[in-house]
């Protein structure tokens, strides 16, 4: 089987990986890299566990090829606040407001929600169930998603006005 050496930056972290050429990126966030936040779910796109940033985007890492993220940032749930920091404001609102009941989905719908929250840092409640609407939950009914949402939001703007 053919392997690449893929060069990246994982939670500000360089990172050098062997990894067979068709090896997905979610494989290598959680084999290689022992990055476990990053859940394995449909591994077809559809549930949105494995969301994870490339370059500030949100991506689904099991529809990404590992080689694809060579040269590229990686942003995982474990590195969603930063070395030694306290829980990101979103982590906190999703604890806090029913956003997360068995936790599985919980670190997809936390990078969606960061990525929604960079571009948009006041979303309607509609523009929040579209960003989200990529990524399944099978406890919560959604309801305190949205809230946690509403409430990362308010918690992120009190910050950004000290």
């Amino acid at each position: 089987m053919e392997e690449q050496i893929v060069r990246l930056t994982v939670n500000g972290e360089e990172q050098q990986v062997r990894v067979p050429a068709r090896q997905l990126l979610s494989g290598l966030l959680r084999d290689d890299l022992n990055l476990t936040g990053t859940k394995r779910g449909c591994e077809t796109g559809v549930c949105g566990v494995c969301t994870v940033h490339l370059d500030g985007k949100p991506v689904k890492s099991c529809l990404a090829l590992a080689v694809q993220a060579d040269g590229h940032q990686v942003t995982t749930i474990e590195g969603i606040c930063g070395p030694g920091k306290a829980l990101h404001p979103i982590q906190k609102a999703f604890m806090e407001h029913g956003g997360l009941q068995c936790g599985f989905c919980t670190p997809g719908f936390i990078m969606l929600t960061a990525a929604l929250l960079a571009r948009n840092p006041d979303p309607s409640e509609e523009e929040i169930r579209r960003e989200l609407s990529g990524n399944l939950c099978r406890c919560t009914g959604y309801t305190g998603i949205i809230e946690s949402v509403q409430v990362a939001a308010r918690a992120m703007a009190g910050e950004r006005k000290q």
